[in-house]
């Protein structure tokens, strides 16, 4: 059998050893050919495959990124693309279609298995949000990113009485801000599942000053929005799957923490640093226990499924009951969190 890879979506640490994992099993055990598709759907709308050898994945284990490439691609969305990828699996005699990705990804791989296309899913994204899985590939090394950047905007936080807000990736969940900010000792924690009152937020940093610690540490997530308001967009315009580009929150709960406290406050917007470089011990055990799930599960020939992590076994979950279900922040542990707000 050939076996295609593909990775959609954002770059996440841990695709490169998902890909290593999957390939090696494939030929070693299975004798299977596979092939690495450009670029995610796009190059099985286009057909743009290369040969994944033994050769080939020597040295991925560590990398991060994606050596296969990647693009936020809606074959839905381009005239005849949906036609194109099964015309293309179909010509170049793909048995069955390895996806990693996250929501959108996935989303295509379910519309595209309920029109035929063989395939199975590996859960990536560093936003942790697909329901199914207690962790994606990429989250862990997201989360120990910041923390460290975090760690480091302690000191300079503390040393010129400054309040620093450090804004993270998350677009509709906080999974990233709110582990960070528990790790890190965040004073102030905002995430999308929680609108925020900036006179609350204030009333947290008054209240460090009233016990002699003039600094605070906030952090947030892209997505957090005030009480009653939409998100802050960077830019306007969607992706096509209609997401917005989000970006400056920090600066605008900054700004307004200045106007009401007179405290100098500082943004730091972490970015596409959360998401580049070499994947952690964690995302690498985890990335290569998938790939080796994800060949297992073709050679069963047990399609239409995705890969997971349920406690500390390796399962794999239907793609209905992953697609349209976004795992939100469990409240409890924001809670938790909240004990060491101000």
């Amino acid at each position: 059998m050939k076996v295609g890879i593909l990775s959609g979506g954002g770059d996440a640490p841990g695709i490169n050893a998902v890909i290593r994992a999957a390939v090696r099993k494939g030929i070693r055990n299975y004798g299977y050919e596979i092939v690495g598709i450009r670029d995610g759907w796009q190059g099985l709308i286009e057909g743009k495959f290369i040969p994944l050898d033994l050769e080939a994945i020597s040295g991925l284990l560590p990398r991060g990124g994606s050596v296969l490439g990647t693009s936020r691609t809606n074959p839905f969305k381009h005239e005849g693309g949906a036609q194109k990828i099964l015309k293309n699996v179909e010509k170049n005699d793909l048995g069955a279609v390895i996806v990693i990705g996250g929501e959108d990804t996935l989303g295509v791989a379910y519309k595209l298995y309920e029109k035929g296309l063989t395939c199975v899913a590996v859960p990536k994204t560093i936003d942790n949000d697909l329901a199914g899985t207690d962790y994606t590939v990429g989250f862990n090394t997201a989360v120990h990113i910041a923390t460290e950047a975090l760690d480091r905007l302690h000191t300079t936080a503390e040393t010129h009485h400054r309040v620093i807000i450090l804004e993270v990736m998350g677009r509709y969940t906080g999974w990233i801000a709110l582990e960070v900010g528990i790790a890190g000792g965040a004073d102030v924690i905002l995430i999308p599942e929680k609108p925020f009152d900036i006179d609350e937020v204030c009333g947290y940093i008054k209240q460090r000053q009233n016990r002699g610690k003039p600094f605070s540490l906030i952090v947030v997530a892209e997505g957090a929005k005030p009480k009653g308001c939409k998100e802050i967009v960077y830019s306007a315009g969607v992706d096509e799957f209609g997401h917005p580009r989000l970006g400056g929150v920090g600066y605008y709960i900054g700004k307004e923490i200045e106007k009401r406290t007179d405290i100098e406050t500082r943004v730091v917007v972490l970015g596409h640093l959360q998401r580049g470089g070499s994947p952690t011990v964690f995302d690498r055990v985890l990335a290569t226990r998938y790939g080796i799930a994800a060949i297992d599960l073709i050679h069963k020939d047990q399609f239409g499924r995705m890969v997971a992590l349920q406690g500390k076994k390796i399962v794999s979950v239907p793609f209905k009951n992953v697609i349209n279900v976004r795992k939100t922040v469990d409240l409890r542990l924001y809670e938790i969190a909240k004990i060491f707000f101000g």
